[in-house]
């Protein structure tokens, strides 16, 4: 799954990384947008994108209300349900749960599997969890510095994540709140019973989030290079 997720995050980095692009500094004031966060809610027009705030200045943190607002919107993001229907699509091709079955109903089982995965994670990383070890789910994207220093910050956004009160921590949320929406895949994935399986998910759920990262750092630069063209 992890190598399935790289080969879109890949070329995305590569190509907004190496764009001429004016970046935006996380001192700087954030540009006028759509939202609060002061980001599109759609990066590229599909990939969902209520997680991420350009900057760091004027710090306030969210309030549990708010943190289950965004996980409500991610979670029936019209991106969240295609991910399903991608996902629960290869899984049907690769037989990886035989007791769903074959050809349509078969294919509902998996899109249902999948989207149970991505909605789960998203309100145990983003509403319950952040909320029980007072974290913040919100990406604060770099926006400066070379194509691979970026691709470090993104990635360690999934071991380090900003506290309520200020500063960083562990990101108990991410580990903790994926570990526990695996452990309750366990109830509709009969076949999937067993450690292998478990790690199977557990390895899934932190690649989207990884991948969501890499949109969400890289994402607003390949669109401004594309409204330019």
């Amino acid at each position: 799954m992890l190598y399935r997720i790289s080969r879109i995050g890949l070329p995305l980095v590569i190509c907004a990384g190496l764009c001429p692009c004016q970046q935006v500094s996380p001192t700087d004031p954030a540009p006028p947008a759509a939202t609060e966060s002061g980001e599109s809610r759609r990066i590229l027009g599909i990939l969902p994108n209520y997680r991420s705030s350009p900057n760091l200045q004027h710090y306030t943190p969210l309030t549990s209300r708010e943190k289950f607002k965004m996980a409500f919107g991610d979670a029936l993001d019209r991106g969240t349900i295609l991910s399903a229907a991608s996902i629960g699509g290869e899984n049907l091709w690769a037989n990886s749960n035989r007791s769903f079955g074959h050809g349509a109903a078969g294919f509902g089982r998996y899109f249902g599997a999948a989207y149970g995965d991505l909605a789960i994670g998203d309100y145990m990383t983003e509403a319950a969890f952040p909320t029980l070890f007072h974290q913040d789910p919100r990406y604060f994207r770099r926006g400066t510095g070379s194509t691979w220093s970026r691709l470090g910050y993104a990635m360690e956004q999934i071991l380090r994540t900003h506290r309520d009160a200020g500063g960083t921590q562990f990101n108990y949320s991410e580990l903790v709140g994926n570990s526990v929406a695996v452990g309750i895949s366990n109830a509709y994935y009969v076949n999937g019973r067993t450690a292998a399986g478990a790690i199977s998910r557990f390895g899934m759920q932190l690649g989207v989030d990884s991948f969501g990262n890499l949109v969400r750092e890289f994402g607003p630069d390949l669109e401004r290079r594309l409204k330019r063209k």
